[in-house]
């Protein structure tokens, strides 16, 4: 059977590429202690020697558009061409071509479907910075085959929190019973508080610097518990617009398990955002 080789946890900043890659006056003050956590953080994922990524984050409405929402969906082909003109121009993001496992794709989606999440599929998914920037920042040289997961944490009605930490476990599930002797990393891509387009976007720190405490607190003891008791759909809205992403993270944790504390963890407060990486080795520390 296939190994869980290693659980991570990442914010997705689209701005890193081109903050890292600047010089000389166009370089940001930030940008070495950013690239110097980075690349602490990659050296997580190396350790873990994978063979595979599973990839969880959320289409940011460039491919999927309210005329078709899937809650989950598990894309499926042998090639994912990313990212998105706006990203190109916004935050100078490369064209990227990544290759995709098509087994592991297939038994997820069927296995899932048995497991009783009626997962979406796409032949034919672009793939967006959710998942390109962690492949950025955690696996430059691009490597890797993936899986992509999406999971709709935009568009209402959205799955309730605890929909998003069951499928966690599910998908620990079935790497656990895929028949194959690969190794596979599981690498989410959330946010902590996060406001889009409001008054307290861009601000000295991220928007609610109380409840990221709480959340960073809640990700590396693996409480899973105290996390969901506090967290609804509704109160998502009050630490920004855009906290909702946080579910991604919650998934997570699901994968890693309840109660188990991570391996890794570090931030960077990071103007309007603090930034975030988790890593758990399941079969304990490398």
């Amino acid at each position: 059977m296939a190994e869980l080789v290693a659980v991570i946890a990442s914010t997705h900043h689209p701005f890193y590429y081109r903050a890292s890659t600047a010089t000389g006056a166009d370089r940001p003050d930030f940008a070495d202690e950013w690239v110097r956590k980075v690349e602490a953080f990659r050296e997580t994922l190396t350790r873990a020697r994978p063979d595979v990524l599973v990839m969880v984050g959320s289409d940011h409405f460039h491919q999927l558009w309210l005329d078709n929402m899937p809650q989950f969906l598990v894309g499926k082909a042998p090639f994912y061409d990313a990212n998105f003109y706006n990203e190109e121009r916004e935050f100078g993001l490369p064209r990227m071509l990544l290759k995709g496992q098509e087994d592991l794709s297939a038994y997820v989606l069927r296995e899932g479907l048995d497991a009783g999440f009626d997962l979406a599929f796409s032949n034919e998914l672009r793939i967006d910075h959710s998942i390109t920037c962690p492949i950025i920042t955690l696996r430059p040289q691009n490597d890797l085959p993936i899986v992509p997961i999406y999971t709709n944490i935009f568009a209402p009605p959205l799955p309730q929190p605890k929909r998003f930490v069951q499928l966690g476990r599910t998908v620990r599930q079935l790497i656990e019973s895929w028949p194959s002797d690969q190794r596979v990393a599981v690498i989410g891509t959330g946010h902590l508080s996060l406001e889009l387009g409001g008054p307290r976007q861009f601000g000295p720190h991220g928007p609610d610097p109380e409840f990221d405490r709480k959340a960073v607190d809640w990700i590396a003891n693996g409480d899973i518990e105290k996390c969901l008791g506090e967290v609804t759909l509704e109160s998502l809205h009050l630490p920004g617009n855009a906290t909702h992403g946080f579910m991604d993270f919650m998934l997570m944790m699901g994968v890693a398990g309840e109660g188990q504390r991570v391996d890794y963890v570090d931030t960077y407060d990071l103007f309007h955002t603090m930034e975030a990486y988790f890593t758990w080795y399941p079969g304990g520390p490398r």
